[in-house]
């Protein structure tokens, strides 16, 4: 009878264990995942737009193949990478993370800039002139893929980034884990949502049973066009944040703080001012730094990827110009 009970006793302290294990793991996965929320953002801001133009009935089935392209670049590619750079190159993580910032930059500066002047469709993933619909459709999810693979990167690396040192690998194997996964059903469940609430509203508005039902229909099919511009402009605002964030929080690490120094005496000086909202003020005020730094870098990488970047990926791999700043 005594063994039965230390064999018990020894099963409930693993469970104690495993169970400890468990909520470190979400609870590193829940920080780690926050503070990708820029590229979370801007990856559900971006997807609708693969979707546009395809029968209602291809729309489902098309986001579904680019959560499931998502899902292999995060846990086939992006994880395993990340762990031998954790391993063997942590050093790296950094000027990755920088690079992955200085993307960011440079995809919220462009936007903004061609909001002032606009520019004609990119002659790439357009719709081929036989007509052929398939053929449209694998075009645009290699092309959502692609585009996700890039802000999969990035949320990965911010991901491990946030993880405390000295974890075990198997721990950021599982953190990075959960995040990929996490990540990957909020962005494409919200995009699914979205793509499809113009059809809900039109099947409420035709078939409700009152007429509070047919008007909340008619409703969302009219708001829906101004969320997705608004999402678009939270996408564009969050992207230059996140990137003149890490930009700043890099050069710290790099051994160059003066700027994020700056920033910091400024956001503290101005939330003592505001007893009441200290927290919230210094957030933003850091942020709106942060996000003016972002989108003054991210207009000066404008013209070396026009005039540079894209011309020597072109001159290598004969892939298309991306069209920055034309």
């Amino acid at each position: 009878m005594s063994g039965l009970l230390a064999l018990l006793d020894d099963v409930a302290g693993i469970a104690k264990v495993a169970a400890a294990s468990v909520d470190d793991v979400v609870m590193h996965a829940a920080k780690a995942g926050s503070k990708a929320a820029g590229a979370v953002i801007d990856d559900a801001a971006v997807t609708p737009k693969f979707v546009h133009g395809f029968a209602p009935a291809r729309e489902l089935p098309i986001v579904g193949k680019i959560a499931l392209g998502s899902i292999r670049n995060k846990i086939l590619i992006l994880l395993p990478a990340a762990l031998l750079l954790s391993a063997f190159a942590p050093w790296m993580i950094v000027p990755l993370l920088m690079l992955g910032g200085s993307y960011l930059c440079f995809e919220g500066a462009e936007k903004v800039y061609h909001l002032f002047r606009p520019h004609a469709p990119y002659a790439d993933g357009q719709a081929p002139q036989d007509g052929d619909v398939t053929r449209l459709e694998r075009q645009k999810v290699a092309g959502a893929i692609k585009t996700d693979f890039i802000l999969s990167a990035e949320i990965m690396t911010i991901a491990l980034a946030a993880l405390p040192t000295g974890q075990t690998i198997w721990l950021q194997a599982a953190v990075l884990a959960l995040v990929a996964v996490g990540i990957t059903a909020v962005v494409y469940g919200s995009v699914a949502l979205i793509v499809k609430a113009d059809d809900v509203g039109l099947w409420m508005a035709r078939i409700g049973h009152t007429g509070a039902t047919r008007a909340l229909g008619r409703g969302i099919v009219a708001v829906m066009p101004g969320f997705l511009k608004l999402l678009l402009i939270i996408g564009t605002a969050a992207m230059i944040w996140v990137g003149g964030s890490i930009i700043v929080h890099g050069l710290k690490d790099l051994g160059w703080p003066q700027t994020y120094d700056w920033i910091h005496h400024i956001a503290v000086d101005l939330a003592l001012m505001s007893p009441t909202a200290t927290g919230f003020v210094e957030w933003f005020v850091t942020a709106f730094f942060d996000g003016i730094l972002g989108l003054a870098y991210g207009l000066l990488l404008i013209p070396l990827v026009a005039w540079v970047i894209d011309p020597l990926i072109h001159k290598v791999t004969g892939a298309p110009d991306s069209g920055a700043a034309h």
